[in-house]
């Protein structure tokens, strides 16, 4: 496809990771980019070289550190770090947008919004308003309505490849949808839209738990009938607890839902995937994290939705016995022997 600017301003993408330089790459095709990174050394390698990462950046990509700059230059922006770091920075970036603006994150984890001084060890409950999904992030923390993200299949290393792919644009608003899927679309990368944001959101939250206990049962050694049968038992977990957030069941049964559940627990370059698989090969939790380059958002996920399951009264075996084998010394050989057990004798009872 020619590349060609469809748009009179540039388009903006937050984050200079994977999935960021993916977007970016993406959106360079149609359109300029303005692409934000704090790192001193990418943003150079970026604007020097062409690359970064082993990744190949397109020439239509312009790095800066300067997040008043970006927002100023851009209209439409695209975050995408870590959920870990996500309110901070829009916190940053807030100062600097207008009602005009449309962000569309990347981003799949959740924020806690808790009362001041407290931690999740402290709350005996979650309530809905102490869970917070980035589009609701970016609405609390910024004067911006018109919010989407993007969710799908999206492994950062294919799609940087060239190699066929598809992603879902959810929001409230047609209009983000179509401008995401007009920035977006390409002979080789396909663009849905679906306007149940918060289902969708929590679609790519929620598989990367069921991705890292896929990945123990390859580190275990135990074949594609377990991995069957974790990713149908899976897939009805994301749905209860989704359903509990306030997301449609029909978002988990399509692209974000269950096709993103399939590309990361089957693939090694899911990072998720890997904590699961490492894990189960006997390594520390604290050490593949230590040693990994970027983050696996299931693992604060996890904790998240164990708090989720008990809080809204949700049955979630996968994330209960996960949490035990992350944080409480249970051996993934005891939570596989624990899950065969599990009294469920019921197949499909959430349609």
């Amino acid at each position: 496809m020619a590349s060609k600017n469809i748009f009179n301003k540039p388009i903006g993408v937050i984050g200079a990771g994977s999935f960021g330089l993916a977007v970016a790459n993406l959106l360079a095709e149609n359109t300029d980019v303005i692409l934000y990174a704090r790192n001193q050394e990418t943003l150079k390698s970026i604007n020097e070289t062409g690359e970064w990462n082993s990744y190949q950046i397109n020439k239509k990509i312009e790095a800066t550190d300067d997040l008043e700059h970006l927002a100023k230059s851009c209209d439409i922006i695209f975050p995408v770090v870590p959920s870990a770091n996500f309110r901070e920075m829009i916190k940053s970036l807030s100062p600097f947008l207008h009602p005009y603006h449309i962000l569309i994150h990347g981003t799949k984890g959740l924020n806690l919004n808790l009362p001041e001084g407290k931690s999740l060890q402290d709350m005996k409950m979650l309530e809905r308003h102490h869970i917070k999904t980035m589009s609701e992030v970016i609405m609390d923390e910024s004067v911006v309505v018109r919010v989407g993200c993007l969710a799908g299949p999206n492994l950062a290393k294919e799609i940087s490849q060239g190699m066929p792919a598809a992603t879902v644009v959810a929001s409230h608003f047609n209009e983000v949808i179509q401008i995401g899927q007009q920035l977006l679309r390409s002979d080789r990368f396909q663009v849905y839209g679906n306007p149940d944001l918060i289902g969708i959101e929590l679609c790519g939250v929620l598989k990367n738990i069921i991705a890292i206990a896929s990945g123990a049962l390859s580190g275990l050694g135990l074949g594609e009938n377990a991995r069957s049968l974790l990713i149908s038992r899976g897939m009805a977990e994301m749905i209860y607890l989704g359903k509990a957030l306030g997301g449609n069941v029909r978002s988990f049964i399509g692209l974000a839902g269950i096709g993103d559940l399939m590309a990361t627990s089957h693939s090694t370059l899911s990072r998720n995937f890997t904590v699961g698989k490492r894990l189960a090969e006997g390594e520390n939790l604290n050490a593949i994290l230590t040693d990994m380059a970027e983050v696996a958002e299931g693992v604060n996920t996890i904790m998240i939705a164990k708090r989720i399951a008990e809080s809204f009264k949700v049955r979630a075996p996968i994330t209960e016995i996960l949490h035990r084998v992350l944080f409480e010394g249970l051996t993934m050989e005891e939570a596989v022997q624990y899950l065969m057990k599990y009294p469920l004798n019921v197949d499909v009872d959430f349609i």
